[in-house]
């Protein structure tokens, strides 16, 4: 009897530690069950508050250019300045050049209509130059001709013969007219020659200060390189631009020069035949 009280003792005692060793086990379990439901729920709000915003619209912004004409203008010394406007200068001399002389030779093509309508139909020389405009090349010729057959006299001139004298009147009269086309022609010439150089020496001199630049902050870098030296070369580009227009247009207007010339001189030979014939009537024939 006694063995078996202590049997069932023994028993419980050990149920008894049991259950109290595997009770905080099922606590903390419990415990972190019960917690876990809630942290998901804080992650899901944390998730549903943190939304991603609407991308921002496109806006476009000016990228200043701080290269250029007017930094070389604002940034150059006195020679690149003075370089720069010797090249301006040389332009506007060529188009004022070119726009004149176009209007002159077309002005002496329009005369030389009016010589082959009116001037050839007259009934005298001397009719005939009243015809034309005041300020008529043909009419110019006309009248050195015909002053040259009335004062041919004097002991000096007595030893040129007639047709030599006219021949040499309607000739100045002639070269004159040429040498008042041709004017400006030579400055063409000299601009379209010139031009390139003068810019290239802006070039070499924007190339030089950009390099000392350079040297003397110590970066050589692409971006500190090829600013200075691109707005160097922008005299170079500006000389072409300059001696371009020059060149062609010296080579154009000279080739009008040649068509208006070549109708003067011939209606200068005809006016020669004209007066060595007999036909100019004065004062002194109708005696």
């Amino acid at each position: 009897m006694n063995k078996t009280l202590k049997s069932v003792r023994l028993f419980a005692s050990v149920g008894i530690l049991t259950a109290s060793t595997l009770l905080p086990v099922s606590s903390v379990f419990a415990e972190e069950t019960t917690a876990t439901p809630a942290t998901v729920t804080a992650t899901n709000t944390t998730t549903s508050e943190t939304h991603t915003p609407p991308p921002k619209p496109a806006t476009t912004q000016a990228v200043h250019n701080p290269y250029g004409l007017e930094a070389l203008w604002r940034e150059g010394d006195i020679v690149a300045k003075s370089t720069l406007f010797i090249l301006v200068l040389m332009s506007i001399g060529t188009w004022y050049i070119m726009v004149t002389k176009f209007i002159q030779q077309a002005k002496i093509k329009r005369q030389g209509k009016e010589v082959e309508a009116k001037f050839w139909d007259a009934a005298s020389i001397d009719g005939a130059a009243g015809t034309l405009g005041e300020a008529s090349a043909y009419r110019f010729i006309a009248e050195k001709g015909i002053n040259s057959t009335k004062k041919h006299g004097g002991n000096l001139l007595e030893r040129i013969d007639f047709n030599t004298w006219v021949t040499m009147s309607i000739q100045r009269a002639i070269d004159k007219i040429q040498s008042h086309l041709s004017g400006g022609l030579a400055f063409l010439a000299t601009v379209g020659s010139t031009a390139p150089f003068v810019g290239l020496f802006g070039t070499v001199w924007g190339i030089y200060h950009a390099l000392t630049a350079i040297g003397i902050s110590g970066q050589a870098s692409i971006d500190k390189v090829a600013g200075p030296v691109g707005e160097a070369l922008i005299m170079t580009a500006i000389g072409l631009a300059v001696a371009v227009p020059a060149v062609l247009g010296y080579n154009w207007l000279t080739r009008r020069n040649k068509a208006v010339l070549d109708n003067v001189r011939t209606f200068g030979s005809d006016l020669h035949t004209v007066l060595l014939s007999g036909e100019i009537k004065n004062s002194s024939d109708a005696k």
